[in-house]
């Protein structure tokens, strides 16, 4: 039964959201907190392995969050349900319809979902940030805690990369950022404890 409620989860996750893996993410929030599958501290968890490896977010958190309710099979039951409704319109959209963007009432469907996949986007950028940094997870809990090593890792990599795009007038790798970021957790969660 973990199964099929994994694949159908996921299935409707993926069918029912616009605007690429960030955008699903306070999706599969709700519904992994939903299910009782796993709890808030662990999503936040999994988004960071999942932004730390290779692949679309929203397929790693899909294959993680199977994986840890159902093993392999789990895995490949929820990134199957999250991969196949936009393989399938995909599909649909190249074989049938070519000229799709032409007609006015889909660029505007289209240009409709811009705002509401920032906010998504938005939303779970703030959430990430409020539970990492203060322990935040709701509205009506009331006692907050304050992580300033969080704080401190964000603050370097944030002034990091505005002073480096200042200078250089171009991006810092996010590879690097990563590999910072990483490098500093282990220095201020594992080497100074």
């Amino acid at each position: 039964m973990i199964y099929l409620n994994l694949f159908l989860t996921f299935l409707k996750i993926g069918a029912l959201t616009f605007g690429g893996g960030y955008a699903m993410i306070p999706l599969i929030q709700d519904e992994v907190l939903g299910w009782g599958w796993m709890e808030l501290e662990e999503i936040i968890n999994f988004i960071a392995v999942c932004e730390s490896t290779p692949g679309p977010i929203a397929i790693n958190m899909a294959t993680f969050v199977g994986y840890s309710q159902g093993g392999i099979f789990g895995a490949v039951c929820a990134t199957l349900g999250v991969v196949l409704p936009s393989f399938v319109i995909i599909l649909l959209i190249v074989s049938l319809i070519h000229n799709l963007l032409k007609f006015a009432g889909v660029r505007s469907f289209l240009d409709s979902l811009k705002p509401v996949v920032v906010g998504l986007i938005l939303g779970t950028a703030i959430t990430v940030f409020l539970q990492v940094v203060f322990a935040f997870t709701n509205v009506k809990e009331s006692v907050i805690s304050f992580d300033y090593k969080a704080l401190i890792i964000f603050t370097i990599i944030a002034v990091s990369s505005a002073v480096y795009k200042k200078l250089t007038k171009k991006s810092v790798s996010a590879i690097l950022l990563i590999v910072i970021s990483a490098i500093l957790g282990i220095i201020f969660y594992g080497v100074l404890v």
